[in-house]
């Protein structure tokens, strides 16, 4: 019996044996432990099946399966999923130069197997990329990723992650253009992407992607961008009126500034109580304003009566502030299988007649970030400038902005030296534009922090010590969490009550929930000298016991030399030769 022969009698009982554990699953006495096992074994399928997927496809490609004749289809189809030997045999087919089915590969697989054409028309891409090209002449030729691909069968990598950074340099092949620089260029994305991969796994997809945004932006002169920025309207759809706005980078962090501003309550002062006042007035569709005497009204403004006779208005709002019971994960994008949830999705344009008439919360926290931030930004553009009064006589919004610059790559290169505090690199030109307009604040990283701390002269961090911690790190100090800096909480990573001081060198940054954690012992913060605080998860969630750091919020390059010093303090650790300590919880 050939390999090949026997391999496709290996998957039919891997399907087999699949399916009878999935089905054990169902039963309702499975204990909880073996449900947890079970999902991290499935797990590591997907990956296995991701990898098989992209070979399968090539494989078909490579042989010119497309063209198997009628009767090698039927033998395929006879031996189904649970073949003998002898119709594995049978089923080795021939092609034919006739007529067939198919045309080509892509049409196999969509046609034939049912798998949706742009998936199909994905794979084969990707298979491209990592596997093997094809020439014009039909003859194989190198992957268009040589250093991706070397990664794609490696056991210790992640293959849906390569998978994806291939799909995204590919997509943006033509922005990086051609000649011996843009090839270097894509090896070295592909190398940094790698890096990315195997030592930041759960945030690589996002750092990936400013990577390459970043590569592609570099390549493209400033006129190029100043001729797309600026908002364009879409029109009315579903009710709403929908504008796309298109921003340099420095801009776009002064509309992330004015929503950190709005996110806190402490900064939006007597405006808090006015935004909600116009939130309210979205969906207010009952009596209108002066009609004293609900006699006198026309019908379509009084409230309708239900059956038992309670009112309920006329029910034609449009849901402006609907918060329903859905995620932006249950959109049609987000649940497809295989895709990737959209952070900027929100909810349905046109939710279903239950949510459209739901009331918007009363306290102004309640909303949705959403409605939340464009109520706040209204509230700045309706206003005269910065730091004026609206016609009410509340205050608007005024954003602070911090950018962090790497004296030292300024000096050596001028390129990838500055950094906003949300994380979003800002090219050179643009970092000396924002700093003519001022409205910046200076934060100096990396000091000995005497003059910010406080010792035991107070409890709770000072205003200055705040920012300077939120700048530094962004945001939740738990790898992996998405929760940004004015969102958590300072922590006293030395306890008060035990002596502790309240020094900067002696603070970390979490969520709420983090914060929790770590007092409750679920995993630690380790101190070390001259750097950020690190985390250390317990041996169930990290059996190699490194020390982490979270770099969600970083720039890629800066995720980069964040994970080397993790790789470099973790080897000092374990060799007793790093000056840290294991805070207590």
């Amino acid at each position: 019996m050939s390999t090949s022969s026997e391999a496709l009698l290996d998957l039919s009982a891997a399907d087999r044996l699949l399916g009878s554990a999935v089905s054990a699953l169902s039963d309702p006495d499975v204990p909880a432990g073996h449900a947890a096992y079970a999902a991290l074994l499935i797990e590591h399928l997907s990956q296995q099946l991701s990898r098989a997927q992209l070979h399968a496809a090539e494989a078909v490609r490579r042989t010119g399966a497309h063209k198997l004749d009628a009767d090698s289809l039927q033998a395929i189809a006879d031996g189904g999923l649970e073949p003998t030997p002898q119709q594995v045999e049978a089923a080795a087919g021939r092609t034919t130069g006739g007529r067939t089915h198919f045309k080509k590969a892509l049409d196999l697989l969509a046609g034939w197997l049912n798998v949706p054409v742009s998936t199909a028309r994905e794979r084969l891409s990707s298979a491209d990329c990592l596997i093997a090209q094809v020439t014009d002449a039909g003859e194989p030729a190198a992957p268009a990723l040589p250093v991706l691909a070397a990664a794609l069968d490696d056991p210790g990598t992640d293959p849906r992650l390569v998978i994806s950074a291939a799909r995204k340099l590919r997509a943006a092949d033509k922005d990086l253009g051609t000649g011996p620089e843009a090839e270097q260029t894509r090896v070295e994305l592909q190398e940094l992407a790698l890096e990315l991969i195997r030592s930041q796994p759960a945030t690589a997809r996002k750092h990936i992607s400013a990577l390459i945004a970043q590569a592609v932006g570099e390549q493209r002169p400033p006129e190029a961008l100043l001729s797309q920025i600026g908002i364009y309207p879409l029109g009315i759809r579903n009710g709403l009126e929908r504008f796309l706005v298109k921003l340099l980078p420095s801009q776009g962090e002064t509309m992330h500034a004015i929503f950190r501003a709005i996110d806190n309550p402490k900064t939006m002062a007597g405006n808090r109580d006015a935004l909600a006042e116009q939130a309210a007035a979205l969906v207010d569709d009952g009596a209108a304003p002066g009609w004293d005497d609900e006699s006198t009204m026309p019908d379509w403004a009084k409230a309708a009566d239900d059956a038992d006779g309670n009112s309920t208005g006329d029910g034609t709002g449009d849901g402006t502030g609907w918060v329903g019971e859905g995620t932006e994960d249950e959109t049609p994008e987000a649940s497809e299988p295989g895709g990737e949830p959209d952070s900027a999705a929100g909810p349905p344009d046109n939710p279903p007649a239950e949510a459209r008439k739901t009331e918007l919360p009363g306290p102004f926290e309640d909303l949705r970030p959403e409605l939340r931030h464009l109520l706040g930004l209204m509230a700045v553009l309706q206003a005269n400038g910065p730091g004026a009064l609206a016609s009410d006589g509340h205050a608007v919004i005024t954003p602070q902005i911090g950018v962090l610059l790497d004296y030292d790559k300024m000096l050596e290169s001028g390129r990838d030296f500055a950094v906003t505090t949300s994380g979003i690199p800002i090219p050179a030109g643009q970092v000396r534009a924002m700093v003519c307009n001022a409205g910046l604040y200076p934060v100096v990283l990396n000091g000995k922090s005497r003059i910010l701390d406080l010792g035991r002269t107070q409890r709770l961090f000072s205003k200055p010590q705040a920012r300077a911690i939120r700048a530094a790190y962004r945001g939740c100090g738990y790898p992996g969490c998405s929760m940004p800096a004015h969102r958590c909480e300072l922590d006293h990573l030395d306890k008060w009550e035990r002596g502790g001081r309240t020094d900067i060198e002696s603070s970390d940054l979490f969520c709420e929930i983090h914060h929790i954690a770590r007092h409750c012992g679920l995993f630690h913060s380790v101190k070390v000298k001259g750097s950020r605080p690190m985390v250390l998860l317990p041996r169930e969630l990290d059996p190699e016991q490194r020390l982490q750091f979270n770099t969600y919020f970083f720039s890629p390059s800066e995720a980069l030399r964040l994970a080397e010093w993790a790789r470099r303090a973790t080897a000092l650790w374990r060799a007793g030769q790093l000056d840290a300590t294991i805070a207590d919880p």
